[in-house]
């Protein structure tokens, strides 16, 4: 199966988007409900889809199995949202939050039977679903013009998959995916520059118990060199 090339299936709808708004001056920015993993992922997404999209973030992970972990993101998440507003007012679409319930249930039960998967494969898959059916189900109900995630921009992440579960999602929900690739572009570079300016906190690991625990395993290995 041949791989899509997702950031090009983006470029032509910004171009699109564009050109509308070249030819309306009534033009609205059409709605983005963006589901964000965490505040440095989201902020190369933010800088560069704002211009276009009206964008409301939407937080939430219930992979991440840790209280204080969680709260620690999702006060970053907020500190970046508010902190790249005010500095962006009246040139950029104002970015907003949608808040959410904190899941961990959730995660753990899509992960159940596949605790022992690798890193990065179903088990992960069956998480990249739950987070991106949150996202489908909010911009349904909320009317959004688009749905999609931050998650593509890691270079730890499959867009392929990612894609490929938003896609079938809009269907489902009868809401359009937008399709990204945001490691594109130096995407992943200029979002670890952006943590790097705003002082963002970087995580590690992807929050789930699994996840940390190999990298807990990883450090212990190469301390014992």
């Amino acid at each position: 199966m041949n791989k899509v090339n997702y950031q090009k299936l983006l470029d032509k709808i910004i171009d699109d988007i564009i050109a509308e708004k070249e030819n309306d001056k009534q033009f609205f920015s059409p709605s983005l409900l963006l589901h964000s993993c965490c505040a440095p992922c989201s902020s190369y997404v933010l800088s560069y889809l704002s211009d276009y999209f009206g964008i409301s973030v939407l937080y939430y992970n219930p992979n991440i199995t840790e209280d204080s972990e969680y709260k620690k993101r999702k006060a970053e998440q907020l500190r970046f949202i508010s902190v790249f507003n005010e500095k962006y007012a009246g040139i950029k679409n104002p970015v907003k939050h949608i808040d959410c319930d904190w899941e961990p249930k959730e995660f753990l039960e899509v992960a159940r039977g596949l605790e022992k998967a690798r890193e990065g494969g179903e088990r992960c898959f069956k998480c990249y679903e739950l987070r991106l059916r949150k996202a489908a189900m909010v911009a349904k109900e909320r009317g959004f013009d688009y749905f999609g995630t931050t998650l593509s921009i890691s270079p730890y992440k499959n867009a392929q998959k990612l894609n490929e579960i938003g896609e079938e999602l809009a269907a489902e929900y009868g809401v359009k995916h937008l399709p990204a690739d945001f490691k594109k572009k130096n995407g992943y570079k200029i979002s670890i520059q952006m943590s790097k300016e705003y002082g963002l906190y970087r995580q590690d690991y992807c929050g789930c118990y699994f996840s940390k625990l190999e990298r807990e395993v990883k450090t212990a290995a190469e301390r014992s060199r």
